[in-house]
């Protein structure tokens, strides 16, 4: 029973919600151990509280994942798991979750309060709305960020939340373009919003918001905010590992390919990861004027 339960939590999910460590590296406190522990702590309740979600869209979405040739292997669809079990352990687990954020900062506590609601909307009503399903899911990655913040007690660069929101959204419609080119004439019985959108559409809004998140951020690092804030004009350079991992999941959503979605991909990918660790390594460097 721990194993399944474990599995429907999606561990391998979870690395999305280093986006509540973004604030962190950007407050210069990565060198903090009270700030380190904190963020830890707030990292691992989202996780908490990511994994229930999951739970519960894997208890709406059953009939359809019995019906899926890959998803009815998931511990609920396959009944390795039982729906009485799933469900009470997220009854438990979000309401302590959101009381230990609470200890932790009311605000960072009233984020992940909400960030939850807004995940029972989508599990129950905006997955199924073109567009909505995929700004819902931005939306919850601006909230990790702003998780973050208010976890350290640090103002949310609005910035940051920017290029946060407008990186979510490329993700988000690089998987539904690529549903929808894996799935062909299923695509709407594996999920309904696909049946309203267009791969000309979704290949358009695909290369448009790849220009404008670069443009974004490319902005950002030039800008007085990070020059002053930083004290150094060196972070447009981290631009290019931002144009290499566009280009590269443009690639994967583009290509065939049988993983489940473009995500599952990337981790997979070695250029992706080697491109995402330098930079990463790259950025934190220069922030902290270790270059």
């Amino acid at each position: 029973m721990i194993l399944p339960l474990v599995q429907t939590l999606r561990p391998r999910q979870w690395l999305k919600n280093i986006f509540v460590a973004v604030p962190l590296v950007f407050a210069q406190k990565l060198t903090d151990p009270a700030s380190l522990w904190t963020t830890a702590g707030a990292v691992a309740l989202f996780s908490l509280v990511s994994g229930c979600v999951y739970i519960l869209n894997d208890i709406v979405d059953i009939e359809k994942d019995r019906a899926h040739p890959k998803k009815q292997h998931r511990p609920l669809p396959s009944g390795r798991l039982s729906i009485t079990v799933a469900r009470a352990f997220a009854v438990v687990a979000v309401p302590l979750a959101i009381g230990l954020g609470y200890w932790l900062e009311p605000l960072y506590a009233l984020v992940l309060g909400i960030y939850f609601a807004q995940n029972v909307a989508y599990s129950f009503k905006l997955k199924n709305v073109a567009y909505l399903d995929v700004s819902s899911i931005a939306a919850g990655f601006i909230l990790r960020v702003l998780a973050g913040a208010y976890a350290l007690q640090v103002a949310p660069s609005p910035w940051l939340l920017a290029c946060t929101g407008l990186l979510a959204l490329f993700l988000g419609f690089g998987k539904r373009a690529h549903e929808l080119s894996s799935s062909g004439q299923s695509a709407s019985k594996q999920r309904a919003a696909l049946a309203k959108y267009s791969p000309k559409v979704l290949r358009v809004i695909l290369y448009t918001l790849a220009v404008v998140t670069v443009g974004v951020y490319a902005t950002y690092t030039m800008s007085d905010h990070v020059a002053q804030l930083f004290g150094t004009d060196k972070m447009v350079y981290t631009t290019l590992f931002l144009v290499l991992g566009i280009g590269r999941f443009i690639q994967i959503t583009t290509r065939d390919s049988e993983a489940e979605s473009p995500t599952e991909e990337m981790l997979r990918d070695p250029l992706f990861m080697a491109n995402f660790v330098i930079g990463v390594i790259v950025s934190t460097a220069i922030l902290y004027g270790w270059v």
